[in-house]
């Protein structure tokens, strides 16, 4: 192995390491949703000057850390992890009714690990297929994007309205960009990215300023929770693999999910998790053996879909052509002025699809996944409670806002001074309430912006 190799793998450990550390915790805070948490860290990450294979370990092992530590909160407390987590809240509820929620967050956690460790190669193959036509596919991207942004709005919950609004939203993008540039001779992207990631968070902030919002954000005291109890006879079991958590049949069928659901990049991970929980949900007739088994395959599929849908666009074209290649996982593709994706000026591509071969994603890649397996998956099966407890009794959720808040504002002083504020809270204010009133999310958001950089251009001159 070579020297420039080896240097490579050293930064792909320390920083799968990290980021298994820090969305580990994360995932255990709820509500902190994965594109306005795992997007700006990774885009610090890329602008600290960390190398690609450093990046990308990074990325993958935070994603799956937090899929698997958000179960903590969803099984024991009854709240939603993050956003993924929603499609679970059904099945975790009716568990913890039971009185058995360890073994809905064993479940999950297991099923999480199991199925990241099989989407990484099936994604990367899957991707290198692909690749054989990459060519002809970023020539078609600018008439392309158009469609796939409407397909992806379609998707979403707000449907009609989503699609309705991408062409104003598209519109609004377009002309605030090329105002900035006359202002400051350059276009701005990552204000506009981190923007659209937090635009709910900046609809909060905001509305603290606002007498007719401020009544329904203001709390009290702090939320009150019903903590399940730990179970010790379960304690030497806690150390067992994936594979000895899952039985037979469930481990079987979160395989055969995972493995369909990796080579999908276009529906978003919740939207896949719920239909293929549905299939699957729909062949078993017992009721807690039906439970378990969705509860494991919707954990799993989060999972999968999210990791084919940031692997594919990345190794087969370098082009963000999913809702978490366009959100959470932006970074990876665009951030300047470290990564591009090229623009109307003539640029050209430049970010970790040009920087890392096939091989080299799969390895650095399966690095991420192996971290989060070594941090975040015996921090939940043994510590869960405590972990739990801490979280729900000490840790401010305002802390949390306030910290990303800060490194959001940072960013954007670094690329665009105050015109990269102004766009940060035009963006975030319009996008947070389109996100907020018609169920239009940051990925679409994000889609929109591409489409405005990479398509308006070339259809409307």
């Amino acid at each position: 192995m070579s020297a420039a190799f080896l240097d490579a793998l050293l930064a792909a450990v320390l920083a799968g390491l990290a980021g298994a550390v820090i969305f580990s915790l994360l995932g255990l805070v709820s509500g902190t949703d994965e594109t306005a948490t795992l997007a700006p860290l990774t885009l610090a990450v890329v602008l600290l000057g960390v190398p690609p294979a450093g990046v990308l370990a990074f990325f993958i092992a935070g994603a799956t850390a937090k899929h698997m530590t958000h179960a903590v909160p969803t099984a024991l407390l009854g709240i939603p992890g993050d956003t993924m987590a929603i499609a679970l809240m059904e099945e975790a509820n009716f568990l913890r009714r039971l009185g058995v929620p360890h073994i809905a967050l064993r479940k999950m956690v297991s099923a999480g690990l199991f199925s990241a460790l099989l989407a990484v190669p099936i994604s990367v193959l899957a991707a290198s297929l692909l690749a054989n036509a990459a060519d002809s596919i970023r020539t078609v991207v600018p008439y392309l994007f158009p469609l796939i942004a409407l397909g992806i709005a379609y998707l979403s919950r707000g449907r009609w309205a989503a699609v309705l609004a991408m062409v104003p939203f598209t519109a609004m993008i377009t002309a605030l960009n090329a105002y900035v540039e006359t202002q400051i001779d350059k276009t701005l992207s990552i204000s506009f990215f981190v923007g659209l990631a937090i635009g709910p968070m900046i609809i909060d902030l905001v509305g603290l300023s606002s007498p007719t919002t401020r009544t329904t954000l203001l709390r009290e005291h702090r939320p009150r929770f019903w903590l399940a109890p730990d179970q010790p006879s379960t304690t030497a079991k806690r150390w067992s693999g994936p594979t000895s958590v899952l039985n037979r049949k469930e481990a079987g069928t979160t395989a055969a999910a995972a493995t369909v659901t990796s080579l999908t990049f276009v529906v978003s991970p919740m939207a896949m998790a719920i239909l293929v929980g549905e299939v699957v949900g729909s062949r078993v007739k017992q009721g807690y053996q039906r439970l378990t088994r969705v509860i494991s395959v919707r954990n799993g599929v989060t999972d999968s879909t999210y990791l084919a849908e940031t692997l594919i666009p990345l190794v087969a074209v370098g082009l963000p052509l999913s809702p978490i290649a366009a959100g959470a996982a932006a970074p990876l593709f665009n951030a300047p002025p470290v990564y591009s994706v090229g623009d109307d000026h003539g640029g050209q591509l430049h970010n970790l699809h040009s920087l890392l071969t096939a091989p080299e994603f799969l390895v650095f890649s399966m690095i991420g996944v192996i971290a989060a397996g070594l941090i975040a998956y015996p921090l939940t099966m043994n510590y869960a409670r405590q972990a739990a407890l801490f979280v729900a009794s000490k840790l401010s959720h305002e802390a949390v806002v306030g910290a990303f808040a800060g490194l959001v504002l940072v960013v954007t002083l670094y690329e665009g001074g105050v015109w990269g504020v102004i766009v940060l809270l035009t963006v975030g204010l319009i996008g947070g309430m389109l996100n907020k009133t018609l169920g239009m999310h940051a990925g679409v958001q994000c889609m929109a912006y591409y489409v405005s950089v990479l398509s308006v251009p070339v259809l409307f001159g």
